[in-house]
C-alpha cells in the first residue's frame, strides 16, 4: 500500500472508499435478496399448491405453511444475492467511471475489492447462525403443518426420543432408524399385546423393507409367551405382522434442514453406535459446513467478472451471471451430494467439491484479471 505510507490522509480516504463500497453492496444484497426469496416462495407455491388443494387444506394453514418455510428458502438464496449484488455494485461502479476514476489514485483491483470479500465473510457467519437458529425449528413446524394439518397423518409417537416409538394396532413398535428414500426400517422391534395390554410376544428384526404392499424381513426372530411362563421361538423370513406402512414412519423421518449442526452430530453418533450406516447424515453434515461459505466465493468469483466487462456492466449481464453461475453451482452440488449419499464419494469430497469448483474458477479469472 504506497499510496497509504506515502500520505498520511490517504487511510481516512480509504475507509470512506471501503464504506461507501460496502453501504451499495448492502443495499443491493437486502433489495436482491428480499426479491430473489419472493420469486423462490412463488415457485414452491406452484409447485405444492396441487397437493395442498387436493388435501384440501384451508386458507390459513396453507399461508402457515409457507410462512414457516421461508427461513429456509431465504437460507438458499444467500450466494444468489450475494453473487447478484457483488456483479451489480461493481458493474455499476465501473459503467460509471468509478472504478477509473479509484484506480487512478494508485489502488489496485484487489485492494478495491477487499471490503467486499471481508464483508462477504460476515454474511458467511451470518448464514450459518441463520441455519443454526431459525431454519430447522421452522422447517420442523412445516413439515408437522403439512403432514398433520394438511395430509391428516396423526403422529403416534410415544415418546419424543431420538429412537421411534410408535402405538400400533394392538402393538408397540420401536425402530432404530428409518429410511424414507429407500423405505428401510432398522433395527425394529414389535411388542405384541393382548387386548388386556399384556405382553404376549415380540418380534426382533435386524432390517425390513417396503416391497409396495407389505413388510418383509430377513433373519428375524419371533417370541412367543405362554400362559405357563414358557416361552417359544422361531425365525421370521416373511411378511411381519406389521399394519403401519412407510407414510406413517415418514412421520417420523427429519430432513437434514431440520437438524442443527449439533443434533446432526449426535445423529451420526447415534447411527454409527448401533452400527447403522450413516453415511447420507455424514455428508449433510459437511455441507452445512460448505453452504455458508458460499457467498463469499460467489463474491470472490463475481469481482472479475464485474470489473473485466467495464461500462458494458448492467443489470441485465449481472442477472444473466447470477442466474448462470448461480443453478450451475447448486446444480453441481445436488449432483456431487447424491454421489455422496451412494457412497461413490466420501462426505468431505462431496459437500466441498462444488465449493473448491468456484474457488479454482474464481482463482483463475482473479489472476488473470491485473
Amino acid at each position: 500500500m504506497i499510496l497509504e505510507k506515502a500520505n498520511p490522509t490517504a487511510l481516512p480516504r480509504l475507509r470512506i472508499l471501503d464504506r461507501y463500497l460496502i453501504r451499495g453492496f448492502t443495499r443491493i444484497f437486502v433489495i436482491s435478496l428480499l426479491v430473489i426469496a419472493v420469486l423462490y416462495l412463488i415457485v414452491d407455491f406452484f409447485d405444492r399448491i396441487d397437493n395442498l388443494l387436493q388435501a384440501g387444506a384451508p386458507l390459513w394453514i396453507s399461508m402457515r405453511y409457507f410462512l414457516y418455510k421461508i427461513p429456509l428458502l431465504v437460507s438458499r438464496v444467500f450466494g444468489f444475492a450475494a453473487l447478484f449484488s457483488a456483479l451489480f455494485s461493481l458493474g455499476m461502479l465501473s459503467r460509471n467511471q468509478e472504478i477509473t476514476a479509484i484506480r487512478s489514485s494508485g489502488l489496485s483491483l484487489r485492494r478495491i475489492s477487499l471490503p467486499l470479500l471481508l464483508f462477504s465473510l460476515l454474511i458467511c457467519l451470518f448464514t450459518f447462525f441463520w441455519n443454526e437458529a431459525l431454519v430447522p425449528i421452522f422447517t420442523r413446524k412445516s413439515q408437522y403443518i403439512y403432514q398433520v394439518e394438511v395430509r391428516k397423518k396423526q403422529p403416534r409417537s410415544l415418546l419424543g426420543t431420538k429412537d421411534i416409538w410408535i402405538s400400533g394396532e394392538g402393538t408397540f413398535i420401536s425402530a432404530d432408524y428409518f429410511d424414507a428414500k429407500k423405505n428401510i426400517i432398522q433395527g425394529l422391534v414389535i411388542y405384541l399385546l393382548d387386548r388386556d395390554f399384556s405382553l404376549k410376544g415380540l418380534v426382533e428384526v435386524p432390517l425390513a423393507r417396503w416391497d409396495g404392499t407389505r413388510w418383509e424381513a430377513r433373519e428375524g426372530r419371533q417370541w412367543h409367551f405362554l400362559p405357563d411362563g414358557k416361552m417359544t421361538q422361531r425365525k421370521v423370513d416373511l411378511s411381519l405382522p406389521l399394519s403401519e406402512t412407510p407414510e406413517d414412519f415418514k412421520l417420523f423421518a427429519r430432513e437434514p434442514e431440520e437438524f442443527s449442526f449439533l443434533d446432526l452430530r449426535k445423529q451420526i453418533a447415534d447411527l454409527k453406535g448401533k452400527g447403522i450406516d450413516a453415511t447420507e447424515y455424514e455428508v449433510d453434515l459437511q455441507v452445512k459446513m460448505a453452504i455458508p461459505l458460499v457467498s463469499p466465493l460467489m463474491v470472490f468469483l463475481a469481482i472479475p467478472f464485474a470489473l473485466r466487462h467495464g461500462p458494458g456492466g448492467g443489470f441485465a449481464l449481472s442477472f444473466g451471471l447470477t442466474m448462470l453461475i448461480g443453478f450451475g453451482y447448486w446444480f453441481v452440488l445436488a449432483f456431487s451430494i447424491s454421489l455422496g449419499h451412494s457412497g461413490a464419494l466420501p462426505p468431505w469430497v462431496a459437500a466441498w467439491l462444488p465449493n473448491l469448483t468456484l474457488a479454482l474458477v474464481g482463482l483463475f479469472f482473479s489472476t488473470s484479471e491485473e
